[in-house]
Order: structure tokens, then C-alpha cells, then sequence
């Protein structure tokens, strides 16, 4: 009888966990999808990389990068180093005011990883050398439009 009521109560205190979890939209707009593929389709191969910039006002990540080509899916949400040079927004001293934007990157990923103590995470870290703005105005990659909302606590791997 111990044994059921050790597993009730791990059962309980899973599911009084999950009710602060995040509810995933998972219904897709393919009017946005198609003009991010098509985005994608159209990007010169080459020697850098696509970053879309995430500001998160709790979380210290800089955003999302990927090499050209290749879908957002596969994309790595990434600290970033600028030991170098600066993130653009910083360079300008207004941090978070390039939220979504897409930048050509240039660096390269270090192979070292990056506690962000916010998430309890560790996440790659990028080397950036340079960068170039793509868009101010870029398709959507995520599956929920609240991630690009500074204020929500949403992690969510673009679609």
C-alpha cells in the first residue's frame, strides 16, 4: 500500500506542476510559413549566418541563428559573445531595439556553452565578427506571435 501511495503522490505533484506550464499553439498560418520558406529559398549560400534577434527582457539569450539555406527549425538560440564586436543593439546602447530583427551574421560557434541563469540553461555560444541587417520586418518563425513579445517568458523552437 506504501508503494501505491508513493506513486499517487508522485502523480499529484506532476500534475500540480504542469498547471504553470505553457500552452502551445501548435495551428500554423501558411500564408506566413510560405513567405518564410520562400525567404529561405532565396538566401546566397555562403560564409555566415541568419540570426533573428530575440530580446527577452528576463533572459539574457541573444536570439536564433542558422546557417543559410536551412530551415528555422534547425535554427540554435544561442549566447553570444562579442568580445569582438558588439551586438548591434549594444553597439547603439539600446538594448532590445532590434527585437526580430534578421541580421547576416559573421562568427562562428565557439564549441563552449553558456549558463543563462534565468532559464537554467546552457545554451552554444556565437563568436560575432560582424553583422548586416536583413530585415527590420521579417516573415514570423514562430509558431506563437507572443514570442516575439519582450515581456514573455516563451522559449519556443521556431517552426
Amino acid at each position: 500500500m506504501t508503494a501505491r501511495a508513493g506513486i499517487l503522490a508522485a502523480l499529484a505533484a506532476v500534475a500540480l506542476g504542469m498547471t504553470g506550464c505553457e500552452t502551445l499553439d501548435t495551428g500554423g498560418n501558411a500564408a506566413a510559413s510560405d513567405a518564410m520558406n520562400a525567404a529561405i529559398r532565396q538566401e546566397a549560400p555562403g560564409d555566415y549566418f541568419v540570426g533573428r534577434r530575440m530580446y527577452k527582457r528576463d533572459y539574457r539569450v541573444w536570439g536564433w541563428v542558422r546557417k543559410p539555406g536551412q530551415p528555422w527549425k534547425s535554427s540554435r538560440l544561442v549566447m553570444l559573445n562579442e568580445q569582438r564586436t558588439l551586438a548591434p543593439d549594444r553597439a547603439r546602447n539600446q538594448i532590445g531595439s532590434d527585437n526580430n530583427t534578421e541580421y547576416k551574421l559573421f562568427g562562428y560557434f565557439s564549441g563552449e556553452t553558456v549558463y543563462e541563469p534565468a532559464s537554467n540553461r546552457f545554451y552554444p555560444e556565437f563568436v560575432l565578427t560582424g553583422h548586416e541587417v536583413l530585415s527590420t520586418n521579417p516573415p514570423d518563425i514562430y509558431v506563437q506571435a507572443r514570442q516575439n513579445d519582450p515581456a514573455v517568458r516563451l522559449l519556443q523552437q521556431p517552426r
